[in-house]
This record gives C-alpha cells, sequence and structure tokens, in this order.
C-alpha cells in the first residue's frame, strides 16, 4: 500500500493560482471582443429596467392631451405618445413584464426539456421511451395557436401566468436535444468507467454528464429567450390577451391600431421604440450564445 504524500502550502498556493487564472481566462471569453462586452452591457442595462424601472415612476404615468406625439427633446427623449404619455417612461415600465416573464418561460423550459432529456437519454428503456412519446406529443402542439385559444379563457394577468404557459409548451426541443447528446455520452469511457465503480445513475448524470451538455443547455436558454419575448409581444400586438398593465406589446398595440403609427411619421417613434429595444436584446442574446459555446469548447476558442 502506498503512502499518500502531503502537499505543501506552496503547492497548494500554485495550484489555487492556477485555477483561478484559468477560470479568469474562461470567463473572459464572454468579454473579450467589444460585440461581446457591449452584449453584456445591454443586458445589464435591460435587466436593471425590468428590476428598478417601474419604481422610477408612478403607477399611473402622466398624461398631457397638449402635448400628443411631441418629438423627442430633453423633457422627452423618446417622445410621447397618442395620449402625450412618456415614451421612454412607457418602455421602461414595460420591461419588467415581458423580460421577467420570458426570463421565467426559458428557465422552466430548460429544467423540464434538460430533465427530460438527461433521463431518456440515459435510460433508454421503457421510461426512456415513454418520456420520448410525451416530447415528442408536446412538440407536436403547435404553441402559439393553443396560446391564442388560451387566451379567450385565460387572460394572463400576471407575468407568472405567462411564464407556466410558455415554458409548457416550449421544452420538447431542449428534451430532443439533450437526449441525443446524452445517448452518445452514455457509451463513452469516462462514463462506462463511473459506471464499472458501481456509481449510481443519478451521480453519473450530474457529474459526467450535465457539464458535457451544459453548452447546448446555456445556448438553448438564451435563444429561447428571444423566442419567448416575440410570443409575447405577438399575443398582446394582436390583442388576443386582455392587458391591465403597460408592456412592450401593449405599446405596438396601441401604436399601430390606436396611434395609426403605420401611416402617421408623428407617432413613428412610439412604434420604433420597442421594437429597437427587442432588436438589440435579441442581438445579445445571439453574440453571447456563441460565446457561451466557445467558454464550454476548448476547441472553439481562438488562438491568442
Amino acid at each position: 500500500m502506498t503512502a499518500t504524500t502531503a502537499l505543501t502550502p506552496e503547492q497548494l498556493q500554485r495550484g489555487l493560482r492556477r485555477s483561478r487564472q484559468r477560470t479568469a481566462r474562461r470567463w473572459a471569453l464572454l468579454v473579450n471582443t467589444p460585440g461581446r462586452a457591449l452584449s453584456c452591457l445591454i443586458l445589464v442595462v435591460f435587466a436593471l429596467l425590468a428590476i428598478v424601472g417601474p419604481y422610477l415612476y408612478p403607477a399611473n404615468l402622466p398624461i398631457n392631451p397638449k402635448n400628443i406625439y411631441a418629438p423627442p427633446s430633453p423633457a422627452h427623449l423618446l417622445g410621447t405618445d397618442f395620449e402625450g404619455a412618456d415614451t421612454l417612461a412607457l418602455i421602461v415600465t414595460g420591461a419588467r413584464y415581458v423580460l421577467f416573464a420570458a426570463a421565467l418561460a426559458a428557465l422552466i423550459t430548460v429544467v423540464i426539456g434538460t430533465t427530460a432529456g438527461l433521463a431518456a437519454g440515459y435510460y433508454p428503456g421503457l421510461a426512456g421511451s415513454a418520456i420520448m412519446r410525451v416530447t415528442d406529443f408536446v412538440l407536436a402542439i403547435p404553441g402559439f395557436p393553443v396560446l391564442l385559444v388560451l387566451a379567450t379563457i385565460w387572460n394572463f394577468g400576471s407575468l407568472w401566468e405567462m411564464a407556466v404557459a410558455l415554458g409548457v409548451f416550449g421544452w420538447g426541443g431542449i428534451a430532443r436535444a439533450v437526449r441525443a447528446q446524452t445517448l452518445s455520452l452514455r457509451e463513452r469511457g469516462f462514463v462506462e468507467a463511473a459506471r464499472g465503480l458501481g456509481l449510481p445513475g443519478g451521480h453519473i448524470i450530474r457529474t459526467e454528464i450535465l457539464p458535457n451538455v451544459a453548452p447546448y443547455i446555456g445556448m438553448n436558454l438564451m435563444l429561447q429567450l428571444t423566442g419567448f419575448i416575440y410570443v409575447e409581444v405577438g399575443l398582446f400586438f394582436l390583442g388576443a390577451v386582455p392587458y391591465s398593465t403597460n408592456n412592450w406589446g401593449v405599446m405596438l398595440n396601441n401604436a399601430v391600431f390606436q396611434a395609426n403609427a403605420v401611416t402617421s411619421p408623428r407617432a413613428l417613434a412610439y412604434l420604433l421604440s420597442p421594437l429597437i429595444c427587442i432588436l438589440l436584446i435579441t442581438i445579445a442574446l445571439v453574440t453571447l450564445a456563441n460565446a457561451v459555446d466557445e467558454f464550454f469548447n476548448p476547441r472553439l476558442r481562438r488562438v491568442r
């Protein structure tokens, strides 16, 4: 029996330094280009708007019928709407519902889809087949039309309700992707070795397989965010969902159907403001999705 050699304090410190340096280099990948740094900044700004923005303005924004469709100015940076309310205030106060509901829905989707995909891939027998039949059923459901129908009996007044509805119908794609990766990984040598050591399946899934499918999960989380934002805004824009609070979809609905922004140049700023916000978030998320792939996959990292 061989004796275990204890590490000296100097060796421990060197190991910790190397670990910190590796971690710092990997996290630097997320901001190693101006585009990625700007994308992070955009997401941070919108997250802050969603968190603290509604507290910056009163619950009922003041309107001024004498100041309808005012152009951008120091007093109104993005102009005013068809009631004379400040467009910037509407953007800030409307960010919470859209962004929080999309983030929660994406989280629900990732949790359910990842769990189902890992279980179906690692246990490909009867249990895996049953999970995939449920997944196929979810994939066969046309999500947006079903939400339109649900909107007739469910007003989605709370962002939690919207998040649950979006998440329940959106996890099938990630479940299939994760299952495909898990089926491949379960035959790899390191997984076979873990099984040979008698480790339980749950431990192997968490410690051996899950870290290897993390890039797919991270990228899917970001792409799902953009998709859910589109669905939310689309439901409110079409007027399918009754609304009692302001959000970007309501702004687009009012801009087109109340302010006639499509034909009136005076209301153009009111129409474009939420569209530009959605475009900025989409570009930022797609850019960071590529960074996440590079973060987890050393072969994609640029040589410097």
